[in-house]
């Protein structure tokens, strides 16, 4: 069977660079025999804010969470592979997918069981960055973002197989607009390539987890884009599943 994944989206406007590069991406998957849910957590209404019906309970693992998260739970579990795009403000990813974080990969879900729900998923991290490779570099940007991103959450969930690329300069602003489309068009085919590169396979046949029917987005001319350079942030094996203080 087709290999299956999800593509998470947190960016406001459907014209963004961000939203163009999950685009490419949908398409690129699709094309070669993917199946891909699209997961646009500004489109559909995701509500970020954790509250308690959605907190963790450290006395019982079983807890059955809301009906928006569970859904959000079955879409995760359905995926071979998990393609996360999203812009990078304040050093961090936007609220809205650390709330998806927050109330999704919760506890007894995600974490806090010996055999981790989530292993054997692949995870890519895409985040789009405005300062150039030697501004991100010495701020130490793309280094925060792999501690909170790969170790923090991805290897605590028991995904070894993940990593964080960056693309860099997404800033129009400086750009003459007779130039924008041309570093629009390259900044897209890097984020193409780089879906290749990081998760060979991702559009051939694999053994899926579970199935689950496609969804669609679509995009417009991007307001924000730039050239693009990558950063991969080596993994470790997760021993802390059984840990409830997170």
């Amino acid at each position: 069977m087709a290999a299956h994944t999800l593509l998470v989206l947190a960016h406001p406007r459907t014209d963004s660079l961000t939203a163009q590069v999950a685009a490419r991406l949908h398409a690129r998957i699709e094309g070669e025999g993917g199946t891909v849910d699209v997961l646009d957590l500004y489109a559909e209404g995701f509500d970020p804010a954790l509250r308690p019906e959605d907190e963790p309970d450290w006395e019982n693992r079983e807890k059955v969470y809301s009906p928006e998260v569970r859904a959000h739970m079955d879409r995760v579990l359905a995926a071979d592979d998990i393609v996360v795009v999203f812009p990078v403000w304040w050093f961090t990813p936007p609220a809205i997918l650390k709330g998806w974080i927050d109330r999704v990969w919760n506890y007894g879900f995600a974490y806090g069981r010996s055999r981790p729900r989530l292993a054997g998923k692949r995870l890519l991290w895409l985040a789009l960055m405005g300062g150039t490779p030697e501004e991100v570099a010495r701020l130490g940007m793309t280094d925060a973002l792999g501690l909170m991103l790969v170790t923090g959450i991805s290897e605590f969930c028991g995904l070894p197989d993940a990593r964080l690329r960056v693309l860099h300069g997404t800033e129009l602003s400086g750009v003459p607009v007779e130039l924008r489309s041309g570093r629009v068009a390259e900044l897209v085919d890097e984020a193409e390539r780089t879906l290749t590169e990081e998760l060979p396979g991702a559009t051939a046949t694999t053994t899926p987890t579970a199935a689950t029917t496609a969804t669609a987005t679509a995009t417009t001319t991007p307001s924000d884009a730039s050239a693009a350079t990558t950063t991969t942030t080596t993994t470790t094996e997760n021993t802390l599943n059984e840990e409830p203080a997170r």
